[in-house]
């Protein structure tokens, strides 16, 4: 059983909140859980009450073999856990990005408005 640290959302329309679970990778997003591991309210004002993890539980699912999503493995940084995941994502994109570079072309969105690849468009 391949297990996955993955957001759930829940809340109502325009009052998002999210729920960090260990589930089977096959599962779907709202699909049934394994463990809840904590929440995150992106609206809460305190910062303290936004994220509210089960550290010790999500360690025990990363030593266990549990792969966190993208968004979970950059949330589990900002709050002190590093992942191997989350090390080797940005390893693969730095070397995207000198590749890109290499070969004159722009990488980052910025980049891409800079060259006049993408056109932005002004507000009225």
């Amino acid at each position: 059983m391949a297990v996955k640290l993955r957001l759930t959302r829940m809340g109502r329309r325009h009052r998002p909140f999210f729920r960090l679970n260990a589930v089977e990778s096959k599962t779907p997003r709202d699909g049934r859980i394994i463990e809840k591991l904590g929440h995150y309210d992106p609206l809460e004002k305190d910062s303290s009450k936004a994220k509210v993890l089960n550290v010790e539980r999500i360690q025990y699912w990363l030593k266990a073999g549990a792969v966190p999503s993208d968004t979970v493995a950059e949330m589990l940084a900002k709050a002190g856990i590093k992942t191997k995941y989350l090390e080797e994502r940005e390893a693969r994109r730095e070397k995207a990005r000198e590749l890109a570079r290499k070969a004159g072309r722009p990488f980052s969105k910025a980049e891409k408005i800079a060259a006049g690849h993408i056109k932005v468009q002004e507000k009225k």
